[in-house]
């Protein structure tokens, strides 16, 4: 009712991740399924009065409808709904209702194969290695696998890189999906849709075959909506990323090197990388996260959708910012003036982006990047949700009372 969902600022702790509003929330699960025993109720009476006994009898039963009130109503009328609420004659012997079990073919599924390959990781923690051909028709690889691994060992899942898998060829929609940590999936190729999924702590790499020769800041190497509602874990791109990109990300790290329209939409953690172009509406209702855009033609701004964000420009540190020996900041600390600590930080954070982007993919825009370091880290903006910011200011100001307490 409030209409402010996208906002971050739900009043009733309903459509947010802010810990103070979400205390305001109220209501218990035995309030749903209250109401739900008084919905059952409600329609049994209905039926009672149609002469019905189940849900199936009801089914496809148009001409029970009643659309007097709709059609009397002011709004609607003239509306002829005589077409939309036509009944074609079935075929005898033809259901009108779900009545056979769908066959998915899951016992084709391509992660089987995996499961097996990898029981000695799955049963004893052993690393393993192993390359598979994919094709389009190979639908959420990894996550049958991860399920696995989350039946046995939970969220924690297993070591970092326990279970990696190199792919050849073209993957079908949710490659990586739910990808849980301890398992890494490379694929030389390129992929369809929801690329990393609920991304649930494994790391997902996208990479051009060595003899390609295209520019991947201009090839589009993966679909649209990649990493909707990815959790944790990473994921790099050597290519460009279709709409939508990151949407729903409340703790994924990913690197790309170009993105559609929406990117990073309804963003509430993790971290972005963009070595390339954007799209329009850019950070639509982002409310948390860190994204950073290569942006060395000063024209991202007008591509971003600045309602809930701030855009700074990332200055390199005054030591020497290529030499590879110079001190490493422990944290993102915030000072009086707004960024200056913080932005020292987003300088190594992001070159530590790249050179992880470099390792996974060979990327040649993360090398060119990286070689003219000091100054291509001004041509970066960071995207900042304004709330979110706001938090970690005041999370700061407590750090510093604190010790100022705990000094005394």
């Amino acid at each position: 009712m409030m209409r402010k969902c996208h906002l971050n600022t739900c009043p009733v702790g309903v459509a947010t991740q802010d810990p103070v509003l979400r205390a305001k929330f109220t209501g218990q699960p035995e309030h749903v399924i209250n109401y739900f025993f008084f919905v059952a109720e409600e329609l049994r009476g209905i039926m009672a009065r149609l002469g019905m006994r189940t849900l199936d009898e009801l089914t496809g039963r148009v001409d029970l409808l009643d659309a007097r009130p709709a059609v009397d109503h002011w709004k609607a009328k003239g509306v002829d709904l005589s077409k939309l609420l036509y009944q074609p004659p079935a075929p005898k012997g033809v259901a009108v209702r779900n009545t056979e079990r769908q066959n998915h073919g899951l016992d084709k599924a391509l992660d089987l194969e995996l499961i097996e390959a990898s029981r000695g990781a799955l049963d004893n923690g052993e690393p393993v290695r192993l390359e598979h051909e994919i094709r389009n028709v190979n639908r959420t690889v990894g996550a049958m696998l991860s399920g696995e691994v989350a039946r046995k060992y939970g969220h924690a899942g297993l070591r970092e890189d326990t279970i990696g898998v190199r792919f050849t060829g073209s993957a079908g929609q949710s490659f990586g999906a739910f990808l849980a940590h301890g398992v890494a999936l490379e694929l030389v190729g390129d992929a369809n849709d929801y690329v990393g999924k609920g991304l649930s702590g494994g790391r997902v790499v996208v990479r051009q075959p060595p003899e390609a020769r295209r520019d991947p800041t201009r090839n589009i190497i993966v679909g649209n909506t990649v990493l909707y509602g990815a959790i944790a874990g990473e994921a790099y791109f050597e290519g460009v990323a279709g709409e939508r990109f990151a949407v729903r990300n409340s703790g994924a790290v990913a690197v790309v090197e170009g993105v559609g329209d929406h990117g990073c939409e309804y963003m509430t953690g993790g971290v972005v990388a963009v070595l390339g172009h954007t799209g329009r509406n850019f950070a639509a209702g982002m409310s948390g996260g860190v994204a950073y855009v290569y942006d060395p033609e000063r024209s991202f701004r007008d591509l971003c959708n600045t309602s809930m964000v701030d855009l700074y420009r990332i200055e390199p540190t005054a030591a020497a910012a290529d030499d590879p020996r110079r001190p490493r900041p422990r944290g993102p600390g915030v000072n009086d003036t707004g960024m200056g600590d913080m932005l020292r930080f987003d300088e190594e954070r992001l070159r530590i982006l790249l050179e992880r982007h470099l390792l996974h993919t060979g990327s040649r825009r993360a090398q060119a990047l990286l070689d003219g370091w000091s100054n291509v880290v001004k041509a970066f903006v960071k995207v900042m949700p304004k709330d979110y910011y706001r938090a970690l200011q005041d999370m700061e100001a407590e750090r510093a009372a604190s010790a100022t307490v705990a000094a005394e």
